[in-house]
């Protein structure tokens, strides 16, 4: 069964020693450079709560590819926070975004000869960025979403993004003194995970849940979940069936 279509390009052609010293460089053995090879791509950085966590998912999911015999090499794309950028210039960059994640994938696939990718996103643009990279591919690829916050707390009220925007015109409105203003802004993001609601993050990963391209559950398991960390070390697992299964297509 033949797994590698296009990994084999550089690993099995005895015409490119200079990719082959360069896999057994960062670590790969001579079994590994049989193997196929998936590339994992995240979109974590520090800057905001939707991507802060996604470096270490990406993680979680290259140990799972691993243990499915197959090699899983990471790499990273950018992100930007709509809910951040919100109200302010940063914006203009926010839709354009999406379209350079998309291409980063692509470029970073097509040229590393990757036979199926798993992309780990967290934020508004992140998620289809993945799948129309996904669908350029057109590479057995599984979308991993980094889940969503859990909900601030502020005198007994549950709080997420929104409470931050509404507080605002509270206390414009008189509504609201300083004090709770301050309480409800240091306390609507209590950590990890996209925007607690059914904002962009949340709907664009239950309509590709819907799509088929995550595995079931992924748009309700929370950040800070061990469903989520499992949802992360499956992927492996389900990455490699739809590798047997285009290769199994390829055969008959």
């Amino acid at each position: 069964m033949e797994l590698n279509k296009y990994s084999k390009v550089l690993t099995q052609d005895p015409t490119q020693p200079a990719a082959q010293a360069m896999l057994y460089g960062i670590g790969l053995t001579e079994a590994d450079l049989a193997k196929a090879q998936v590339g994992v791509a995240s979109m974590g950085y520090d800057g905001n709560t939707c991507n802060m966590h996604l470096n270490e998912l990406a993680q979680i999911v290259k140990k799972g590819v691993w243990a499915n015999d197959l090699v899983g090499l990471t790499f990273h794309t950018i992100g930007v926070s709509d809910g951040m950028s919100n109200g302010t210039e940063g914006m203009r960059y926010s839709l354009v975004s999406r379209d350079l994640i998309a291409d980063s994938i692509e470029t970073v696939c097509g040229a590393q000869y990757y036979d199926g990718l798993i992309t780990v996103p967290g934020c508004d643009k992140n998620m289809p960025g993945s799948i129309i990279a996904m669908a350029r591919l057109d590479r057995p690829s599984i979308m991993v979403y980094g889940g969503s916050i859990a909900p601030g707390k502020w005198k007994g009220q549950d709080l997420n993004i929104i409470s931050s925007f509404e507080a605002l015109g509270q206390r414009i409105a008189g509504q609201l003194d300083e004090g709770d203003f301050k309480g409800i802004v240091m306390n609507s993001c209590p950590g990890m995970g996209a925007c607690g609601g059914m904002y962009t993050a949340n709907t664009m990963s239950s309509a590709i849940e819907a799509l088929g391209m995550s595995l079931p559950y992924s748009s309700s398991n929370p950040a800070r979940s061990e469903e989520k960390r499992a949802e992360c070390l499956e992927a492996g697992k389900y990455i490699r069936i739809l590798l047997e299964k285009i290769s199994n297509q390829a055969i008959s």
